[in-house]
């Protein structure tokens, strides 16, 4: 394979040669379970799973590593708010998150870590960055990255240190050198609970936030690792953070960065202030997970996804034409296509060149349409032999999408219902682009009179007509 992506570092398309021959090794920040899940959460988590999935059907093996933050001021503060012990307030908000990613398809990192299971790790970092001089101990245990001792310092986010905000994390505090000094530790302070801190050499504290992902990925991944990954939002500060404090300790640490793009509500950034902030829980009780996974999927992963009103109705007519195309098909074939059939058949080169050309998903899915189109024509007018082609090419890239129709309807029941309710849809659809031909206006607006009242919303488009099961009231 030839995958090219485009490195935030370098500001760059770069070819991905592994450090190891056939292995990837793939970092990603992961949730920090302070509260419920939103749809920008799953946007990021759905596009580095298709990442995973190229990977790994392009013949690599991919060690993937997505953290848990259990330990970290918000998590602290909220859960003191609501009365609630930290550790319990984040174990739930974990659980939701997993409940989310498995909703949507995502796969399971090959490990899991939480911050709280690497103290040592941390610890040690720190050790190596005292005696190094690029980090200095202040008042009762808190630990500062001395940013002006490294001189690439602001080399990732391409920013210079005269021009940077100082550091968020107590600002102010006696003894920091510098505003832009960031803490590595952060010793105990009264009001917060004894059981969030830990033991150390400069005093009893906890992590600050950049330091546990640095320890992370060096014990899982080692000094020098392929892929780092993360929302846009986290490449300053958190990103700069991370990899000065490991390079200055002597890690190579990663040698692609890559970021994937917001996720905007009704033309603003999600907030709760603005009252648009989405909720994954909130959407799946109105689309079905495979719908949201669509929409979440279908831009390129470093994009903008303006997400409106429209965005699921979108994504609902689209997917039910793709799932009710690999309905109908299977129905036509003599032998049902298997799973080992699907994932070993040679993928269309069109679709391998859009996802190697930094994981052009758009274009990848412009061929998945094509070969639908094939395979509509194949059930019009040809035989199972004809028709069994085009259903495992498009189920082979839908695969390497998370977004297999036949993986979705063993995983959420939606087995055989969807599939008659699109062929009669579609059926119905017929008669009135038949009727609109003949300009037989009352029998065009009869049949989508018919369809409202069982619920079907139909929008005419340039492409044709477009149904999708209309909003409840």
């Amino acid at each position: 394979m030839t995958l090219r992506l485009f490195d935030t570092a370098s500001r760059t398309m770069r070819e991905l040669v592994p450090l190891r021959a056939g292995h990837v090794g793939l970092y990603l920040c992961g949730a920090t379970v302070q509260g419920a899940p939103h749809i920008g959460h799953l946007k990021t988590a759905v596009a580095f799973d298709v990442l995973v999935r190229w990977l790994r059907r392009s013949g690599l093996e991919v060690t993937f590593i997505r953290n848990v933050t259990d330990v970290e001021d918000k998590i602290l503060a909220r859960s003191s708010e609501a009365g609630v012990p930290w550790w319990a307030w984040a174990q739930r908000y974990e659980q939701e998150f997993t409940a989310a990613y498995d909703t949507l398809g995502v796969l399971r990192p090959t490990y899991e870590p939480r911050a709280t299971g690497h103290v040592i790790e941390m610890v040690e970092l720190i050790q190596r960055l005292l005696e190094a001089g690029h980090a200095y101990v202040t008042g009762e245990g808190d630990v500062w990255f001395d940013v002006r001792s490294f001189a690439d310092y602001g080399a990732l986010t391409n920013q210079r240190l005269a021009d940077l905000a100082p550091a968020d994390d107590v600002v102010g505090a006696v003894g920091k050198r510098d505003p832009h000094d960031f803490a590595l530790w952060k010793g105990a302070k009264p009001g917060e609970p004894e059981s969030a801190t830990w033991p150390t050499p400069f005093g009893r504290g906890r992590p600050g936030w950049h330091l546990e992902c640095s320890a992370m990925a060096r014990r899982y991944l080692g000094a020098d690792f392929d892929i780092h990954g993360g929302g846009l939002d986290l490449r300053f500060p958190h990103h700069e953070n991370e990899r000065a404090q490991s390079q200055a300790a002597g890690d190579g640490f990663a040698r692609l960065w890559l970021h994937a793009g917001l996720l905007n509500v009704n033309g603003a950034k999600m907030s709760k202030s603005l009252d648009n902030y989405v909720l994954v829980s909130d959407v799946l009780e109105k689309a079905r997970p495979a719908v949201l996974r669509y929409a979440l999927t279908a831009v390129q992963y470093r994009t903008t996804l303006e997400y409106g009103p429209e965005t699921l109705t979108d994504a609902e007519a689209t997917w039910n034409r793709v799932a009710g195309f690999a309905a109908r098909a299977a129905e036509r074939l003599t032998s049902p296509v298997t799973v080992d059939e699907v994932r070993s058949a040679p993928l269309p080169e069109a679709f391998a060149a859009a996802l190697d050309d930094d994981l052009n998903v758009p274009a990848a899915l412009a061929v998945v349409h094509e070969h639908i189109r094939v395979g509509n024509v194949a059930l019009a007018d040809g035989g199972p032999d004809e028709v069994r082609s085009p259903l495992v090419a498009v189920r082979g890239m839908l695969d390497v999408l998370g977004l297999d129709p036949q993986w979705w309807a063993s995983a959420t029941g939606d087995t055989r219902e969807h599939g008659a309710l699109d062929a009669l849809v579609e059926a119905e659809l017929a008669a009135r682009q038949q009727a609109r031909a003949a300009k037989d206006w009352a029998s065009a607006d009869a049949v989508r009179d018919r369809l409202a009242s069982a619920g079907i919303a139909v929008e005419d488009s340039p492409t044709g007509a477009r149904w999708s099961l209309a909003e409840e009231n």
